[in-house]
């Protein structure tokens, strides 16, 4: 690789990729290295394989709410590439979308692929050279500047780079934190990821049966020691080992925090269409109009049909029992039961399963203006490796286009 580069971008995910054609868009020659063999491994896995390209909010004020303690430093990068420039952006390229519950974007295909061919599409058109199977090992530095990096190919330079090498999410994706290493050795402050939007283990093993069930918008409470610590409404998804989707997603930091002072329960609602009193109507109706079914068989026309020996056990009523053989008191224990299911806690899975990890680079060390480093002028730093929360909802890879655009234009 003998060719002089404008620029050079270090990882080829969201962040690095939309960065890399930005700038290549303006003129500059520009090359985009990545250690796996091909482009947005992560990229293709996101979303369950669907992709949530962003969040439909096109309030920047309200959209960097959700961002947390970052919300004061992305304003100018949000002002700069907001939503509405994202949406214009896929649709200029033939990317159609569709807008779900939440506000979550998805690709009208329902394919994560399509996006990353949008984005190789991207980089095509406008000219950069990419470059896979490449691995950088350190960044050279001299005099507040960077002089090059050294990779696997020999020592490599260029005017300007910007590292999206991503966080420590999903590290069979290559995410492996290197950018984190690599950046405290030449000076930057970063605080050490920890995974932070990541499905929960349970001790209940007939979770298994019901993998892949899932609850739309339904109520969720957390308790320790029996008093309920946060409430969240979202979509709970049931897995081979616990729970996911966005509603226990966005709550998977508070429980594990809250896992190291003891036991934690996580109660759902398994019929959330549903008030306390239309169930008990249901169940009172019951007595009349099928009194001699087994109540297991009644039930399954309410909730999902695994969940139902969950319930009627955690209720201590038998499967077997006949409709009109439960009590009164009885309906109520089902209905406490139908309206809170009660999982244990074991632990939150680790960084091999987080959506992402919370940590990074410290905010005030980036001109977010134009994400260039406060430390060195002409090092740019992007995505993931910024240390900013945010929640499952198309949030993180709306940060990605924004902040490789931002840094795009200004290299």
């Amino acid at each position: 690789m003998d060719q002089a580069f404008d620029v050079i971008v270090i990882g080829g995910g969201a962040a690095g990729m939309m960065s890399a054609g930005t700038a290549s868009k303006r003129g500059k020659k520009v090359l985009l290295l990545e250690k796996n063999s091909g482009l947005g491994k992560k990229l293709r896995i996101t979303g369950g394989g669907r992709c949530n390209i962003t969040n439909h909010t096109l309030n920047t004020r309200e959209l960097l709410k959700k961002y947390g303690q970052a919300e004061q430093f992305l304003f100018s990068t949000f002002a700069a590439y907001d939503v509405a420039a994202t949406l214009d952006f896929f649709q200029a390229l033939g990317l159609s979308t569709k807008t779900e519950a939440e506000g979550r974007v998805f690709p009208a295909s329902e394919r994560a692929e399509d996006v990353a061919h949008t984005l190789e599409k991207f980089l095509k058109q406008t000219g950069v050279t990419v470059k896979t199977n490449v691995t950088v090992r350190k960044i050279l530095t001299e005099n507040g500047v960077v002089t090059g990096i050294r990779t696997s190919e020999g020592i490599l330079t260029a005017g300007s780079y910007i590292l999206a090498t991503g966080g420590t999410s999903r590290p069979d994706t290559g995410s492996t934190g290197d950018g984190y290493t690599w950046l405290q050795e030449i000076g930057h402050h970063v605080t050490t990821p920890t995974p932070s939007l990541v499905p929960i283990e349970v001790t209940e093993k007939w979770v298994a049966g019901v993998a892949g069930v899932s609850i739309q918008d339904t109520h969720i409470t957390i308790y320790q020691n029996d008093i309920p610590f946060r409430k969240a409404i979202g979509k709970v998804l049931f897995t081979h080992t616990g729970l996911s989707g966005p509603g226990i997603l966005n709550m998977s930091q508070d429980i594990g925090d809250s896992l190291a002072h003891g036991p934690v329960e996580i109660k759902i609602n398994t019929l959330p269409s549903q008030n306390e009193e239309a169930i008990l109507e249901f169940l009172r109706q019951l007595h009349t109009k099928h009194a001699n079914k087994m109540i297991k068989n009644i039930l399954a026309d309410l909730v999902p049909t695994g969940l139902v020996l969950p319930i009627l056990n955690q209720a201590g009523i038998e499967a077997e029992r006949l409709v009109n053989s439960i009590t009164r008191q009885e309906r109520h224990l089902l209905i406490s039961s139908i309206r809170g299911l009660t999982l244990h806690v074991r632990k939150l899975l680790g960084p091999e399963k987080a959506i992402i990890a919370s940590g990074g680079v410290s905010l005030k060390e980036i001109d977010f203006k134009t994400m260039r480093s406060l430390i060195y002028s002409n090092l740019f730093i992007i995505g993931d490796l910024l240390d900013i929360n945010r929640p499952s909802g198309g949030y993180s890879l709306q940060l990605c286009w924004t902040t490789g655009h931002v840094a795009g234009t200004n290299c």
